[in-house]
């Protein structure tokens, strides 16, 4: 049986993966998974908004949506879980309670936009109608490292 507290490295893991996938199109490399209540993976993305041209492309948001058409249960992603290697910001946090994710796992905090747990906590605020079980942290050092690299070469203009 699929237990996203159990998986969550692996999750993770994955994230990262599609997280990479930003760089080839200069995007903040952020990834997301979204796994059905079996495990199965429904849908993942990463971050867009430079590819796009689109504030609202972050890669939870791309995954929540590619997930709702492939889960079959409308837009409500009732069991599922999402993965993500950033704490998600007031959007992303926003979008996975809409959705009614069941689990939310995610990498490295973000103190300066995260909103669930550092500087906001959107999906534990108790007038929401749902609230989805969260573990932040995992694989933490990995996916801020990833993020520390690419903007050391924005910075340096090494970078893509």
């Amino acid at each position: 049986m699929f237990d996203p507290r159990v998986a969550a490295p692996e999750l993770v893991g994955e994230a990262l993966v599609v997280a990479r996938d930003s760089l080839t199109h200069g995007d903040v490399p952020i990834g997301a998974v979204v796994y059905g209540p079996d495990g199965t993976r429904l849908a993942a993305a990463c971050n867009s908004r430079e590819a796009s041209g689109d504030p609202t492309a972050h890669a939870e948001v791309l995954a929540l949506r590619a997930a709702a058409r492939a889960y079959g249960d409308g837009w409500r992603l009732t069991g599922c879980t999402l993965a993500v290697t950033v704490e998600p910001c007031t959007m992303c946090a926003g979008a996975a309670v809409l959705a009614r994710i069941e689990h939310l796992v995610f990498g490295a905090w973000e103190p300066r936009t995260g909103a669930v747990g550092s500087l906001w906590d959107v999906v534990r605020d108790q007038r929401l109608n749902h609230r989805p079980e969260v573990r932040g942290g995992v694989r933490a050092e990995e996916c801020a490292g990833l993020l520390a690299e690419f903007f050391a070469t924005r910075r340096t203009g090494s970078g893509p």
